[in-house]
Order: C-alpha cells, then sequence, then structure tokens
C-alpha cells in the first residue's frame, strides 16, 4: 500500500488535494512546530480546499507509523532493562499477573471499578461457572464520584468506594463471610505484588490529595475497615487493561495483549519474566502494563503533532512534556477524553477564518469538553451522520450550512483516522516485541479489546486492524472483543489469585518432605557413619563394604599395554588401553548384550562376551598376544580376591542363570577354555565405580573415593586396612566398594522416605531394595516426579485435573527430562514443549509447577549424595588423624554429569557437613574402561615389585 492510500482507510467521498504533500510548508525545522494557521488558512479560496489543507495536518504517512512503532519498541525494551538514560517514556509496569486462566475458574466475586469510566465507580457481583451453559448475569450498580471527592482528599475518595461496596451489598443482601475482591484501579502504578500498588499520578481528572505515591490497595482495605460492615479481603489490583485481557475468550490462538481505548488508552502483554529486570525472576511470564499513553518521542511523534494538539496540551488538566512524568501526550492524541475536544478546537479555529458557520461560533463551541467522544462517533456514521451533525451543532448553538455538515464529519474522520493509525503503530511495537522474544517466525496471538472507541467506532476498529497487517505482516492477529470492559476479567484474575494461592499451598505441602534441613542432612551423614562402620566389621549393615583387593592408586609410572572389558549394562565394550610417560591411548569397540544372552543362561552371556573379545583381537591385530585383562563388572559382588568376585544378585535388567553365588571370573575364564586356542589373562575384576576413582588417580594422585550417578549410584573409597576385618593385615588401604544404593534397605531411612518414594519402590523389580539408590539415581527420579504429578493432577492442582493416559504410563518421564527442564538456557516454551511431547497439554502454571517439582526431587538426591560423601570425607579425615583433610573424587554417570545443577548442590552439601574436608571433584573420563585398565596396570606393578 502506497503512503497516500493510508488515509483513505476510512474517508469516503472526501476530495483530497495531491496527498504526497504530508506536512504542508511551514512546518518547523526538527518538526515538533506546527505550522501557523493563518499561513495555511491565507491561499486557497474554495472551503472544501481550505478546510482539506487544515486537515492535511492529521495526515500521518507509513514511514511516520514505522519510527512511531520502532521508537515505542526502542523506549518499551529499555524500560524493561531499567535503563534510564535518557529516561524511557513508557513505564512498562509489572502486574505480578504471570498466570492466565485456565477454565476452572468457579465462585462468586467482587469487583470495583474506579474510575474505569471517568467520574463514575462500579460495583459489580460476579459469578464464575465452568461452562457456558451455566452462565450468570452479574449484577452491577453504577455510582456517579461527586466533583469535590475527585479533587478532593484520597480518604474521601476511599471512604465514597467503601460505602459504594456496602450500599451495593445491603442492596443485594449479599452477606458472605468470605469475600474476595478485585480492585480495578486504571491509573499509572508501581505494583509490587498482586496485591500492592503504588499510585504513581492521577489522571483522567482526578486530583485527589495524599494518594500519589500510597498503596492504593492498603488505603482501600482501611477504608472498608472503617465501614466495619462487610468481611472483604481484597485479594488483586487489577489494571483495566489487564481485566479485559484476562476474559478473552480467544479457541485456538494465546490471548497475549490486551488493549483499550476509552477516555484514556493502554496496553498490556504477557513479558518473559527473565527480560523484566525489575522482577528479578528467571521462569515464567507476567504481565506488563506499558502505560503507553505517556510515550512521547520528539522525534518520532513531533511531526506528527498539530496546533490543536499543542492547543489542547496547554489546555488539559496536565499540561506539557515537562510538568508531569505522566504528560499523557500519546493518550491526548488517541483517547476518547480528547478526540471530543481535537474536533472542537479544529472547528473552532475553521470558524474563527469563516470557513465554518458563516464565520460565526457561539458560547458553546467555545466552552471545553463541549463535544465528547459520543458526539464524534455519532458525526462520523455515514449512514445517520448528517442527521446527527445537525443535531449535534444546532445544540452547541450552531447553525450549520449543508457544507458544514460535510466538512464538520471529514474533521471527524481525519482526527480519528489519525488516532486508530497512531494506535495500531503502537499496536505493532507490542506484537513485534512478542515475535522478538519468542523468537517465532510468524507470531500467532489473540488482542483483547476494550473500551467506548473501539466498541462504538466501527471505523476506528477497521482502520486499527488494517494498519497493524501492514506494519506486521508477519503476525497473524486476532482481535477479540470484551464483552463488559474487563470487569468479568477482574474477577477472573481474581479468582486466578485464589487459585493460585491455594495450588501453592498444596505444592508447598506435597513438596515439603523433599526439601531437607541442614538437621536432617547431618542425620543422614550419621546414619551411614554409623552403617559404614558395622560393615566393616562384619556386622549387619545396609552397607555391605566389600573389599576389592585394590591396595594403591596410580603413581604414574604405570606402563604396557592392556585389555579392559566394560560391562554395566546392555551395551558391552572391549578396549585397548596403551599406558605410556603422561599419556593414555584408548582403542575401543562397543558390542551389544542381546536379550537372549542377558536374560537366558550364564554361559550363553559370558560366550558372548569371550566371542566379542575374539572379534575385538581380530580386527586389532592382537590374536595370539596374552596381554593382561581387567574386567569392569558394574553389578554387586563380593570381592575374594583382585581376581575373584562371587556376583551377589543382577540388577539393571540382567537375569543370566546360574550367576548369582559363582565367581564371576572364573565364569569368564570357563568360557574362554570353552573357545579354546584363546589365551587371555584375567588379572583383575572391578567395579564401575573403583574404575572411576582410578581412572581419576592417574591424573590426580589425590584421588581416594569413586563415585557414580547415573543409572544407578555408588561409590567407594581408599579404607585403613586395619578397619577392614574381612581381610588380614594392619599396614596399608584397601579400596571398598561400598555399594551404597542398598543403604537404608534397613530401614534406617524411613524418616525421610515418601509416600511416592513407596509407589516407586513397590512397582520396582526388587522391592524393599536399594532404597537410596532409589531416592538418587537416574533410574528413578523421573518415576518419582511422574507419582507426584499424579498426586497433583488428581487433586485439581496439575493439568486442570484431567489424567491422562500417558502421565499414567510407568517411565514415560525419563530422568533426562529434569536436567532438560532445569536447565537454565531453556525458555519456559520449551519446557512446555517437552512436556507436551508427553501428551501433557498445559498451561504456564502447569510448567512453572513441574519445574519445581523437578527441582525439588532433584535437588533431594544431590543433597543425599553429599550427605554420603560427607560421610565417607569425614571417616578418611578421623580415620588419618587429620585436621583437614584434602581430597579428590572421582565422579561418573549421566545423571551428575548432565544435570544442570546436580554436582554444585553435592559440592555444596558435602562442603557445609563436612566443613574440615577440601573437597575436589573430578570428572572421569572412561572410568570403566580406563580405569579396569588401571587397576590390572597397578596390579602389575605391584606384582614386580614384590617379586624384585
Amino acid at each position: 500500500m502506497q503512503e497516500e492510500e493510508i488515509v483513505k482507510i476510512w474517508v469516503v467521498n472526501i476530495h483530497c488535494r495531491n496527498m504526497n504533500n504530508t506536512r504542508p510548508a511551514g512546518l518547523q525545522p526538527g518538526g515538533s512546530a506546527s505550522r501557523s494557521p493563518q499561513e495555511s488558512m491565507s491561499k486557497p479560496s474554495d472551503s472544501s480546499e481550505r478546510v482539506q489543507e487544515c486537515l492535511n495536518q492529521f495526515k500521518v504517512t507509513r514511514t511516520q507509523l514505522q519510527q512511531i512503532q520502532a521508537s515505542l519498541l526502542c523506549s518499551m525494551e529499555q524500560a524493561l532493562k531499567g535503563q534510564d538514560s535518557p529516561a524511557p517514556s513508557v513505564q512498562m509496569l509489572p502486574t505480578y499477573m504471570g498466570s492466565m486462566p485456565n477454565g476452572t475458574e468457579q465462585g462468586d466475586f467482587l469487583v470495583l471499578e474506579l474510575g474505569a469510566k471517568g467520574a463514575s465507580l462500579r460495583v459489580l457481583w460476579v459469578t464464575l461457572t465452568d461452562t457456558k451453559e451455566q452462565s450468570v448475569e452479574p449484577k452491577s450498580q453504577e455510582f456517579v464520584i461527586p466533583q469535590e471527592v475527585m479533587l478532593g482528599t484520597g480518604e474521601q475518595l476511599f471512604d465514597f468506594a467503601a460505602h459504594c461496596l456496602s450500599e451495593f451489598l445491603d442492596a443485594h443482601t449479599l452477606k458472605n463471610q468470605d469475600l474476595k475482591l478485585g480492585f480495578n484501579f486504571p491509573f499509572p502504578c508501581h505494583q509490587k505484588g498482586l496485591d500492592r500498588s503504588t499510585l504513581i499520578s492521577w489522571t483522567k481528572g482526578f486530583r485527589c490529595s495524599g494518594v500519589e505515591g500510597q498503596d492504593v490497595v492498603q488505603l482501600l482495605r482501611q477504608a472498608i475497615q472503617r465501614q466495619k460492615a462487610y468481611s472483604i479481603d481484597v485479594v488483586a489490583m487489577v489494571n483495566d487493561t489487564v481485566g479485559i485481557m484476562m476474559d478473552c475468550k480467544c479457541g485456538t490462538k494465546p490471548c497475549e495483549v490486551g488493549l483499550i481505548v476509552d477516555t484514556g488508552t493502554n496496553a498490556c502483554y504477557m513479558e518473559e519474566a527473565w527480560h523484566v529486570k525489575a522482577l528479578d525472576e528467571d521462569r515464567g511470564r507476567t504481565c506488563i502494563n506499558i502505560e503507553w499513553g505517556s510515550f512521547y518521542d520528539e522525534e518520532a511523534l513531533g511531526p506528527v503533532l498539530t496546533t490543536f494538539d499543542h492547543a489542547l496540551d496547554r489546555g488539559s488538566l496536565v499540561p506539557g512534556v515537562q510538568s508531569s512524568l505522566f504528560h499523557c501526550r500519546f493518550e491526548k492524541m488517541i483517547g476518547g477524553l480528547y478526540l471530543g475536544e481535537l474536533v472542537r478546537l479544529v472547528l473552532v479555529h475553521l470558524a474563527q477564518h469563516g470557513i465554518l458557520f458563516g464565520g460565526c461560533t457561539s458560547p458553546a463551541l467555545l466552552s471545553q469538553g463541549s463535544i465528547l467522544l459520543e458526539h464524534v462517533i455519532k458525526m462520523e456514521d455515514s449512514t445517520t451522520g448528517t442527521a446527527q451533525i445537525h443535531a449535534v451543532l444546532q445544540d452547541l448553538g450552531l447553525s450549520p450550512r449543508a457544507s458544514d455538515v460535510e466538512h464538520v464529519q471529514h474533521v471527524c474522520v481525519a482526527v480519528c483516522t489519525r488516532a486508530a493509525q497512531l494506535c495500531a503503530a503502537a499496536l505493532a511495537a507490542i506484537l513485534s516485541r512478542l515475535q522478538r522474544s519468542r523468537e517465532q517466525q510468524t507470531l500467532c496471538v489473540a488482542v483483547a479489546t476494550g473500551g467506548r472507541v473501539l466498541e462504538k467506532h466501527s471505523r476506528f476498529h477497521h482502520t486499527l486492524k488494517e494498519m497493524v497487517r501492514l506494519l506486521v505482516p508477519e503476525c497473524d492477529v486476532s482481535f477479540i472483543p470484551s464483552v463488559d470492559d474487563g470487569s468479568r476479567g477482574v474477577a477472573i484474575l481474581t479468582a486466578v489469585a485464589a487459585r493460585l494461592a491455594a495450588h501453592k499451598r498444596i505444592l508447598e505441602e506435597t513438596l515439603a518432605p523433599f526439601r531437607l534441613s541442614f538437621e536432617q542432612l547431618k542425620m543422614v551423614q550419621a546414619e551411614m557413619r554409623t552403617a559404614m562402620i558395622k560393615g566393616l566389621q562384619g556386622e549387619a549393615s545396609s552397607l555391605r563394604m566389600l573389599p576389592t583387593y585394590v591396595r594403591a592408586t596410580p603413581d604414574g609410572s604405570e606402563r604396557g599395554d592392556f585389555l579392559a572389558l566394560d560391562l554395566g549394562g546392555t551395551n558391552f565394550r572391549v578396549l585397548l588401553v596403551r599406558v605410556a610417560e603422561g599419556s593414555v591411548q584408548i582403542t575401543n569397540q562397543i558390542y551389544s548384550i542381546p536379550e537372549y544372552a542377558a536374560q537366558g543362561s550364564g554361559q550363553q552371556l559370558f560366550d558372548h562376551i569371550v566371542d566379542c573379545i575374539v572379534d575385538f583381537e581380530q580386527s586389532q591385530g592382537l590374536s595370539g598376544q596374552s596381554l593382561p585383562m581387567g574386567f569392569t563388572f558394574s553389578f554387586p559382588c563380593k570381592q575374594l580376591g583382585l581376581d575373584q568376585a562371587i556376583l551377589l544378585n543382577w540388577t539393571k535388567g540382567f537375569s543370566a542363570s546360574g550367576c548369582e553365588g559363582q565367581d564371576v571370573v572364573y565364569l569368564l575364564r570357563e568360557a574362554i577354555r570353552r573357545r579354546q586356542a584363546v589365551d587371555l589373562n584375567v588379572v583383575a575384576i572391578v567395579n564401575d565405580t573403583v574404575g572411576t576413582m582410578m581412572s581419576c588417580g592417574y591424573d590426580d594422585p589425590r584421588c581416594e573415593i569413586g563415585l557414580i550417578v547415573g543409572t544407578g549410584t555408588n561409590a567407594c573409597y581408599m579404607e585403613e586396612l586395619e578397619n577392614v576385618t574381612s581381610v588380614p593385615g594392619n599396614s596399608g588401604h584397601m579400596c571398598i566398594n561400598m555399594e551404597w544404593g542398598a543403604f537404608g534397605d534397613d530401614g534406617s531411612l524411613g524418616m525421610f522416605l515418601t509416600s511416592f518414594d513407596d509407589s516407586v519402590d513397590q512397582a520396582s523389580i526388587n522391592p524393599g531394595k536399594q532404597r537410596f539408590e532409589k531416592m538418587i539415581s537416574g533410574m528413578y527420579l523421573g518415576e518419582i516426579v511422574r507419582h507426584i504429578l499424579l498426586h497433583l493432577t488428581g487433586l485439581g492442582v496439575l493439568f486442570r485435573g484431567e489424567m491422562t493416559q500417558s502421565l499414567q504410563t510407568k517411565d514415560i518421564f525419563k530422568t533426562k527430562f529434569l536436567s532438560e527442564i532445569e536447565s537454565g538456557s531453556l525458555a519456559l516454551r520449551q519446557v512446555r514443549a517437552i512436556l507436551e511431547d508427553l501428551g501433557l497439554p498445559l498451561t504456564s502454571d502447569d510448567a512453572l509447577m513441574v519445574l519445581e517439582v523437578c527441582q525439588a526431587v532433584s535437588q533431594r538426591a544431590a543433597q543425599l549424595c553429599g550427605a554420603g560423601v560427607a560421610a565417607v570425607v569425614e571417616k578418611m579425615r578421623e580415620n588419618r588423624g587429620l585436621q583437614e583433610l584434602t581430597v579428590s573424587v572421582g565422579v561418573d554417570g549421566t545423571l551428575y554429569k548432565l544435570h544442570p545443577h546436580f554436582s554444585k548442590l553435592v559440592s555444596a552439601t558435602v562442603q557445609k557437613l563436612a566443613p574440615h574436608c577440601k573437597v575436589t571433584f573430578l570428572q572421569s573420563e572412561d572410568g570403566s574402561g580406563k580405569g579396569a585398565a588401571l587397576v590390572t596396570a597397578v596390579a602389575c606393578r605391584l606384582a614386580e615389585k614384590a617379586s624384585a
């Protein structure tokens, strides 16, 4: 569309001069000063041309609208970031409304509207139901605010409001013990909470003293208390624009923008909370009250200001840019309070120059406020406008001619067209902001609209939509009109606030057992310390404290080529590890363990393993060589020697028969013997946790602890040999495989277990076993979260209480989702996408609650893990009689490595519980493979040393 075509959207049968001349001669440099009316009227003789010459001032080009759009967007983003130099001309005020209705809001609510429609106050009783068929018409009563109250003290105003509330409730016999009220207060405020809001400045003709800078919610509460008639809880203070957005019923498109053009004008929208510096929040969204009526930019708005705008500003309640922060310059070009006055000023000017009414004026026409918005709307109506114009002008004491009627209509069109176009430019700035922050190629959004200008002025509405389409063609926008100017929306927001408060209490009660105190963690540490001592002494204990017969960690002198086997899951690895001075080179091949081998006979399993080893040797040219081999076997074993390990029980889905209670090294050697012509030297069998410790120990000699936190969890450490009663000898060290996943199987963790832990345990393949592991490891955390979500859904707190089939499916919520959901790099929409992929239709509130559940479960897991490590390092410190222990922990496992916060939480917990230990955590690289080879290398080194 060409620039000159823009103003034609409305204008019908208007004969215009060349519209490329968007600004007549006489415009002062900088574009802020308007041309002289006398100069503009001096040349044309025809009245139509002279009227059009005057109205050319109201034309706005597409380029100018784009400049306004860009300027407002810049000011919005500047305010969001908290930048104050130069001061942004819009405030971008957080409303602390971060939740949209989910359709479950029900109940009775009071709504108090103060000044939403000028000098009036309205009280409503709104009944919310969950179905359209049961909708109840709200009861309402409007009260005129006396002029002396509008200009009196704040106490007078709020006492008047409280009196109106009581009068309304008395008249409708609405007695209720706990009345919840939403307060619609459409004035510029700084909100500090949903029910805390400080008035910045009055607008719309109000000038009550003692209110600016005060919390208006508190002033209302005090006035209600002075009435002593009803118990009313002011739950939320709501801007009228926010109320309109909350009541939007938009179907498939999310309604995330509210627009009002009434006496004044404003807009709000849902912003990502982490973009709002004033909130210091990193999750969710919040509704931002733009207060765009105050927008002013000399470069962008100056060129479209007319002499009549300046005259209106000088005569208004709050004139000038310098006189007030909220000078409402933009509002005075759009708001319904001012459109009639702009029309009046133009008519006076044209009359005084002999162009209208035969050069005659009247006292009424010369009186400020004599032409109202309603008059403008009637006069502009293309079907009945002529009669309406006659009626309005005659009421003003004028005698219009036929040509006057047409000219007056042109004036109304010009003033309102510009208003609609400016409103569209501002709305386009919001849509651009949304599209940018959501990173969407095409933004699909609904805009809730309200106010008399948008409701009753059909051409204004049409122009607005057309201009928005032109300015932001990449946005798919629907305009949804408000039914009752947002009054129901205020009630809905109040209901949402009440619902969220109730849901928050339920969520806190549900998650309270997962939030472990320092004292509780000290208890876990003490229980583990006791279990460790009992296990080492051979007494009954949930910790087996199994000797690994690994007596030393690497010292850096290990050299040679070694084979390593790694069996710990459905994949099996064979590795060639070359240990040289300062380096370890690894070549490996991954083989799968078929189900028939994992769940068949032990002979089938170990024959398959040997087949894989032979295949690897052939591929690496190692056939015929007899290299020392270490075997990482990541299942609970009781070791009788470095190359002897009795399998206690299978885990991780393995159930090969004939293995439990047998020496797995012997089973491997028997398979080697059956294969024949294969010479393999099995030197050591290694737990993956020990391998992790040894792998890190090669790089850091202080590494004497191994920790696994992945699918399962376990720990090992170097214990004083004299404390290991099952192994003879009183000097040196012995690596102890704690098998701490079973900690608490004797009931010692009972006070820390929740009903959700019990549900997960009962549904597992080994009920009553591995209780500590089921509170920590990756195999179970997702299931704990799922059971919590089921519980909250059953209470109606999540997913609107709808129990989906997917949520009832075991193991659907993988632990990796916890890591993804808690990742600080993910926007909330991505969190929602993860959950929606699981078939969980949810709102932003649901996403935030799921996030909080995930955080609570993973935090408890990390803290319990940290308490266990603290027990280990404190025992080591006391064993060695040290004031302070410096030690490193080698760590492996996907949960520890991939979860965004787990490692930090573990470290922080250890620091709190073991303040005399300086603990460094090292992430292992291939602990199972490299570690097994290093155990073998150390064993060979020690053997050579003993034989020397």
